[in-house]
């Protein structure tokens, strides 16, 4: 699914910043699917991240012991980040120092 576009805002100057110039994204939403495969082979696991309550969209092909990690991880993890261009998920934020 291709990412949705919103319209561009002015940062003040000049230099337009759109939602697609944004490369660091909060996951708000994901949900895990898994698609069978025939002959009896290993199913497909795929998780959708819906990042900043639906500004941009990301699937990702996941093992089925990655799933069960990353379910365990999403449960328990209050703030998480994706990187767009890097696809890296970011779990937590803790404050230097701490």
């Amino acid at each position: 699914m291709p990412p949705r576009k919103k319209a561009a805002a002015s940062s003040g100057n000049g230099v337009r910043v759109t939602d697609d110039s944004l490369r660091v994204r909060q996951l708000t939403h994901y949900q895990f699917s898994w698609t069978a495969a025939e002959g009896g082979a290993d199913g497909i696991w795929t998780l959708q991240l819906v990042l900043d309550e639906g500004a941009w969209e990301e699937i990702l092909t996941v093992s089925a012991e990655d799933a069960d990690n990353l379910q365990d991880v999403l449960t328990n993890t209050s703030s998480v980040f994706y990187d767009i261009d890097r696809r890296v998920l970011m779990f937590g934020v803790t404050k230097t120092g701490s």
